[in-house]
């Protein structure tokens, strides 16, 4: 732990009061007698007793669980077989109870699991899938709150990546619903005119992939699960994927740092794949399960409150003028059918010359969408 405590969260930004009421009414929809759970470590008490008041405006139920900041690399130091091979039960039991929850990322360390070999990461989140199933078919939302942990791995002072997250969260705007059902609006045209498509190509330095796309359902992610949210995004067919990606801004689980990943892909089969830095990582990463070597998304970034890489996936993949494919698990609305332990999303900058079509025609060029 970097000793970091409640207090440490109080930047500039986001409004606690108006960061909660988004929260219930935009992302999760919080209605009467709804079980809502909060779960984040101690530096989210702000935003968590913001939310614990709303949701008891709203009549429902709320359930607060704040854990210290060092437990997660605790759980993988000193887990015994059965908690490697099982599913925790009482967790297990508390998702399958929930109607809502959302997860803050707020940590007081980006490199708590640094130390950890990256087999044990995959293990791990193989035993926990039940419980990851279970939450993902609750209303469900991830978001995260400014720490200056990811405001060091941004390379920005703590005030100024505070004042980044509320614009992202749009936050800054006079009335942020209103912002993200424009950004709903406009999302929503891309996915139609992106639903009659058969394939997608993703051209720039490095890279040349195509995929297949037809018959699969494009989703407007516009903050209901991810806030911030801005990108449109389907599954891509599981056999499809042919050529050669280069993933330019950097990625990794929580403790690691992968960047300059490079995939070649045959029948929609990871069959080569290489890293400047973080190789170890990426390798493990594809052995999770049978499902791992395969795409589970692709999805287009398009939140323009969101201008430069942070290191954080929930906001770098949000980031208009990108790409991003994701190896492993499908989302089954999309009709993708991939099942994997693994959901890692990569993320290729098509700003400096890149450009994706569909069935030829541009979609983003130069990292502006033209359709």
């Amino acid at each position: 732990m970097n000793g970091f405590g409640p207090a440490d969260t109080a930047l500039t930004g986001p409004d606690p009061t108006a960061f909660a009421a988004l929260l219930c009414d935009w992302s999760m929809s919080v209605g009467p007698g709804d079980r809502v759970g909060v779960f984040s470590t101690t530096l989210a008490e702000p935003l968590a007793l913001a939310l614990h008041r709303a949701i008891l405006e709203r009549d429902a139920w709320p359930f607060i669980r704040l854990e210290p900041p060092a437990l997660n690399g605790d759980l993988h130091r000193y887990a015994r077989e059965r908690h490697r091979t099982q599913a925790p039960p009482t967790e297990l039991a508390l998702a399958q109870e929930l109607d809502a929850y959302v997860r803050i990322d707020a940590p007081a360390s980006t490199t708590e699991l640094a130390d950890v070999a990256p087999a044990s990461i995959a293990e791990l989140a193989r035993a926990r899938r039940p419980v990851q199933e279970a939450l993902l078919a609750r209303r469900w939302c991830a978001t995260l709150l400014p720490t200056p942990a990811l405001a060091q791995q941004a390379g920005m002072a703590t005030g100024e990546y505070a004042g980044f997250v509320s614009r992202a969260l749009f936050l800054d705007r006079p009335d942020p619903a209103a912002a993200w059902r424009e950004l709903s609006a406009r999302q929503q045209g891309l996915a139609r005119r992106l639903s009659c498509t058969r394939e997608i190509r993703i051209e720039a330095d490095g890279t040349d992939l195509s995929l297949r796309v037809d018959g699969r359902a494009w989703i407007n992610s516009d903050g209901r699960h991810n806030m911030p949210s801005g990108e449109v995004f389907t599954g891509p067919h599981e056999r499809s994927a042919n050529g050669t990606i280069s993933f330019t801004v950097p990625t990794g689980p929580r403790g690691s740092i992968v960047t300059g990943v490079r995939l070649t892909l045959r029948d929609g089969e990871v069959v080569e794949a290489t890293a400047e830095r973080g190789e170890e990582r990426l390798l493990a990463a594809l052995e999770t399960d049978a499902g791992a070597r395969r795409l589970g998304e692709l999805g287009i970034g398009s939140n323009v409150g969101i201008d430069r890489p942070t290191g954080q996936i929930l906001l770098d993949e949000k980031m208009a003028g990108t790409v991003h494919l994701a190896l492993g698990r499908s989302y089954p609305e999309t009709g993708g059918t991939n099942d994997s332990a693994l959901h890692w999303d990569l993320i290729c900058d098509l700003r400096s010359g890149g450009r994706l079509t569909a069935d030829g025609e541009p979609i983003v060029v130069d990292g502006a969408v033209v359709a």
